[in-house]
């Protein structure tokens, strides 16, 4: 399924997500945004957060924040460059625990307002919407955003969020309070 596919060329805003658990997290972060640079233009970078793991707990705790990314390369591609900074930096998807510790994810939020399920992409991410450690950083940085399917904005699915039981309860602490670095 896909619709509202970008014309070629075009470009859109992309929402990404970083996380870090291993190694110089803040280090990490900071290489990963660097690199995210060559996909385009990095228009915002939320502050970092600190967050306890979900899923595997007996893990060092992860390191978040979000990025918005102007490209004008297709979804796909986005996402295979997304990849390749990861692998640059230590992860090899093939042989991660999912869910399990990791020296960098990448994950795309979304792609303008594309809605897309392939076996390699689905847009926007299929867990946005239960993530606080993804949707503090995002709200962060743009509050208006709009889910693409549900309509409702990154503000409006956190205090969703805010309000039911589980990870709605993981506490974030900011790092930083300005932006790591423009």
């Amino acid at each position: 399924m896909t619709t509202a596919n970008p014309k070629p060329g075009a470009g859109a805003t992309a929402y990404i997500a970083l996380g870090a658990n291993l190694g110089n997290r803040e280090g990490t972060l900071r290489s990963a945004i660097d690199a995210l640079r060559q996909l385009g233009t990095v228009d915002a970078i939320s502050s970092f957060y600190e967050t306890a793991p979900v899923g595997i707990v007996e893990q060092p705790d992860f390191l978040n924040a979000a990025v918005a990314l102007q490209s004008a390369l297709p979804p796909q591609e986005l996402m295979t460059a997304l990849l390749r900074i990861e692998q640059q930096h230590g992860r090899d998807r093939s042989v991660s625990v999912p869910k399990g510790p990791r020296m960098l994810d990448l994950d795309l939020l979304s792609y303008g307002d594309v809605v897309m399920e392939t076996p390699a992409l689905t847009l926007p991410h299929p867990s946005l919407a239960e993530r606080r450690f993804v949707l503090v950083p995002l709200t962060e940085i743009a509050p208006q955003w709009r889910h693409p399917v549900s309509g409702k904005t990154a503000a409006a699915l956190l205090s969703e969020l805010s309000h039911r039981d589980g990870e709605s309860n993981q506490t974030l602490r900011m790092l930083n309070s300005s932006t790591p670095f423009a």
